[in-house]
């Protein structure tokens, strides 16, 4: 008796929904808070409203990420519960990020990685010197090989500051070379960033489609000379990139603040 209900309820598994064949969604955008910007009280007016799991890219809290700027700047500070951050140069902005990592619970170095749906995603930490570096050999891309290398998802996200590729102000970040091909090799799909103030969407590169989301409310960069490969750009409103995972494949839309029109819209299989 016991073999047999061990059977039905493995079998009830394979046929029902489960996390990894449901669609999920994930909502990102970086550079986020300032008690001297209203932009983000407008995007967070947006997350309100989408149930998902939240990134943060970064820069989560202006000027310099300290405690006290949480408690008074922060208005996402409402969705801490399901929210899976990336530290930022601002968040070390008192020399240390143990605001944001005290906060979001984050490991020390601030590079980890969950499932999401069907999906693996992977969070980097691009301020290379706090994070012990971001060269080859360099520990933090040791940890990421070998979890790629564990994790045999079809589909993976990964995400972190500073942008590999950013036609904005700030501009591509070579320090970030190392880890962005050992994410290509990988067969990873999607890579977010923030930094610069602006949203931008690149053609794949290495078989990476990579966004920009630095629009969750604290200034606008402008976009002066775009690279080849940019696809679609937006330095004046404020939103969020809203991705919706499936087993096989996900779907993008830049979603933004009220009053503003501008989108930005796709679907893509994974590798």
């Amino acid at each position: 008796m016991i073999v047999a209900a061990t059977l039905v309820s493995a079998l009830s598994l394979l046929l029902s929904p489960t996390a990894a064949t449901t669609p999920a969604t994930l909502v990102a955008a970086g550079d986020i808070a300032s008690c001297s910007s209203t932009g983000d009280e407008a995007t967070a007016a947006l997350v309100a409203r989408i149930t998902s799991t939240i990134a943060t890219l970064g820069d989560t809290v202006y000027d310099r990420g300290s405690a006290d700027e949480f408690a008074r700047c922060y208005s996402w500070r409402r969705f801490v519960g399901r929210t899976k951050a990336a530290l930022g140069n601002h968040d070390y902005g008192t020399g240390n990020a143990d605001a944001a990592i005290a906060l979001f619970k984050l490991p020390a170095r601030g590079w980890y990685s969950y499932r999401l749906g069907a999906w693996h995603v992977i969070v980097l930490n691009s301020n290379c010197r706090h994070a012990g570096g971001c060269e080859a050999g360099s520990p933090q891309d040791r940890w990421l090989r070998a979890d790629l290398a564990s994790h045999r998802s079809r589909c993976t996200l990964a995400y972190w500051h500073h942008p590999r590729w950013s036609s904005g102000l700030h501009g591509s970040d070579r320090t970030m070379a190392t880890l962005w091909n050992d994410l290509a090799r990988g067969g990873a799909d999607v890579v977010l960033s923030g930094h610069d103030h602006h949203y931008e969407r690149f053609a794949p590169i290495g078989g990476i489609r990579s966004f920009v989301v630095g629009t969750g409310g604290r200034s606008h960069y402008p976009v002066l000379l775009r690279l080849p490969t940019s696809r679609a750009v937006n330095d004046r409103d404020w939103g969020v990139l809203r991705l919706t995972l499936r087993a096989a494949g996900y779907s993008w839309r830049f979603v933004p603040v009220a009053g503003a029109t501008w989108t930005d819209t796709g679907t893509a299989s994974c590798r």
